[in-house]
């Protein structure tokens, strides 16, 4: 990066979603400024004119096309980048007509706008390094061996700091509840509660009163008042699971509560001030919900300010082995390993109930391990008999699978290298074990 920092303007009548873009802006090495409206924005770059402008195309005011337009009436040349929520193709066309350098959709990806800042500015040495600041070293039970884990942890140091409400993306079991509570724990809210609510598993009928309370009295069988899950995260972070499940008639007031920062509970009229920080998780396709008019589009938008996308356990294979491992460490209450051929399993199954179903194909083999190595025949039966497969075909034979190359690279990496270790952990010979590294290598070339 040049000895000079480059300045950024955030536009956006959002303080959340300033707080997000500014703050990723500085973890780049950016300076940073700010402005509400487009009037604001208009002023400053009168002023001082930044060097590049992050504007929101939804303004009180003038929006953020007018606002554009005047800015190439003073200034040409400044870059300027569009965000906005509601994307289209019309006003992706008035963007550019009007000068737009490009245009970027809500929820915004921070790769995608790095890249947009950088590319913008010229790239090449005023491009920074970009390595991400952890606020804090990674909690021992939070495993990311894999690089798409390795991305969503750095997303969520540059998320967690600011108020901006997120989405958690992601199928069942996956572990989204994990990942909020690392925004929380890496948040100015972290020794404020984390309250999770799960909306699939609340009653219809008493969800309104299980997240924004009641007045004693409010129905029948009220017997006394109840505070609701905004109250109780007051000061923290509340996770609000299976958010897809919201019936469409609470919706509207829970957008209210977010952008009034005040909720009112059942059975009165005077509203009060909260100050919570919502994270919110689904499995399903809340794009589609949308769609077909089973979530409100103005409620997702305002939940979706960032989207955490946490994949499958079957697309982050590099995940499984240190899972399993922590998990056996978990409920063994004292030293075992897996044995290669159970790894072998481990890691050919497709892992339908992604790391839930790992923690529980693990319990089950601490528990019938009547010593300090997990076979395949302490997995569930499914999970065991995955990996047996049909035999190799000749021009398949000689070669090491996936399925075996990974608790060698895994045994290696643990070892330091030293092969005579290895070997005796794999179960096999130093020979053997020699022989697999070369056919690895030579496939390698």
């Amino acid at each position: 990066m040049s000895e000079t920092q480059h300045t950024v303007l955030v536009v956006d009548d959002e303080p959340a979603q300033r707080d997000l873009l500014g703050g990723f802006a500085k973890t780049l090495g950016y300076q940073v400024s700010e402005a509400a409206s487009g009037e604001e924005a208009l002023a400053a770059i009168g002023r001082q004119p930044p060097d590049i402008v992050l504007l929101d195309v939804r303004l009180p005011g003038i929006n953020g096309i007018e606002t554009l337009a005047k800015i190439r009436e003073a200034e040409r040349e400044l870059p300027v980048l569009l965000i906005t929520a509601f994307a289209d193709l019309r006003q992706a066309v008035a963007a550019m007509k009007c000068g737009a350098d490009d245009y970027l959709a809500k929820p915004v990806d921070l790769d995608e706008l790095k890249v947009a800042i950088s590319d913008s500015l010229g790239g090449g040495d005023q491009r920074p390094s970009g390595e991400t600041v952890r606020p804090a070293d990674l909690p021992d039970d939070f495993v990311c061996e894999s690089p798409a884990m390795r991305r969503l942890v750095d997303t969520v140091a540059v998320v967690a700091p600011s108020n901006a409400p997120v989405l958690i993306a992601g199928e069942s079991g996956t572990g989204k509840e994990v990942v909020a509570g690392l925004i929380h724990a890496w948040s100015p809210r972290c020794d404020g509660p984390i309250v999770a609510a799960n909306c699939a598993s609340l009653p219809e009928s008493l969800i309104e009163s299980e997240l924004f309370g009641h007045t004693k009295g409010a129905f029948t069988g009220a017997t006394e008042e109840r505070q609701g899950f905004f109250r109780a995260a007051n000061g923290g972070t509340l996770l609000l699971d299976e958010i897809g499940e919201l019936p469409l008639h609470l919706q509207p007031k829970l957008l209210r509560a977010l952008e009034t920062g005040q909720i009112t509970s059942v059975g009165s009229d005077t509203p009060t001030e909260v100050d919570t920080r919502l994270v919110a998780a689904s499995n399903r396709d809340l794009d589609k919900e949308v769609a077909e008019g089973r979530f409100r589009d103005d409620l997702y938008y305002r939940i979706n300010v960032v989207e955490l996308m946490i994949l499958p356990l079957r697309e982050r294979r590099e995940d499984i082995l240190p899972l399993a491992k922590r998990f056996a460490a978990e409920f063994a209450g004292g030293p075992i390993r897996l044995s290669p051929q159970a790894m072998n399993c481990l890691l050919a199954y497709p892992w339908p109930g992604n790391v839930r179903e790992l923690r529980n194909a693990i319990q089950r083999a601490c528990l019938l391990s009547r010593g300090d190595v997990i076979i395949p025949e302490h997995l569930p039966p499914k999970i065991a008999s995955v990996a047996s497969g049909a035999p190799e075909s000749p021009s398949e034979q000689g070669r090491i699978s996936q399925v075996e190359r990974a608790p060698i690279v895994a045994t290696l990496a643990e070892t330091g290298g030293n092969r005579t270790q290895a070997a005796k952990k794999l179960g096999i010979s130093r020979r053997a074990l020699i022989y697999k590294i070369r056919a690895m290598e030579n496939e390698a070339k």
